[in-house]
């Protein structure tokens, strides 16, 4: 299975990631629509990957002649849906620049815990799951 349009994706999640650090260090009151306007586009990316990775990635490691290539599909599977729902909630208490630029300590705390699990999930996929995929 060819995974590069996967880890594009992630490359391109991640360049959200930074872009939002940077609006974050630069004042998060100040930037607060941007952020937010950043926010909403990573969001789009992410929704698109996971449905992707649903309908193709899974299902092929699932059908895998390999069990074990098969059960750490499904384990990821099945561990994606906590930090799915942790981005999603994420998203959607920070999705204006009003929001945002209401409580920027929450923010700011919120946004290191769900980054950092999502850039953890990342680096997972890409130096774990992709790998075995590449072999079916």
């Amino acid at each position: 299975m060819d995974t590069e349009k996967f880890k594009r994706d992630h490359g391109d999640i991640m360049a959200h990631v930074t872009q939002l650090k940077k609006f974050t260090q630069a004042g998060i009151v100040e930037n607060a629509d941007a952020i937010a306007k950043q926010i909403v586009a990573m969001s789009s990316v992410i929704k698109l990957h996971l449905a992707a990775e649903d309908r193709v990635l899974y299902p092929a490691l699932a059908k895998s002649a390999d069990p074990d290539i098969a059960r750490v599909g499904k384990e990821f599977q099945q561990n994606m849906g906590d930090i799915a729902a942790a981005y999603m909630k994420f998203a959607s208490s920070w999705n204006t620049g009003k929001k945002v630029s209401e409580d920027p300590d929450g923010f700011r705390i919120e946004a290191n815990s769900t980054l950092k699990a999502l850039h953890q999930r990342i680096q997972m996929e890409n130096n774990e799951l992709y790998p075995l995929a590449d072999k079916i």
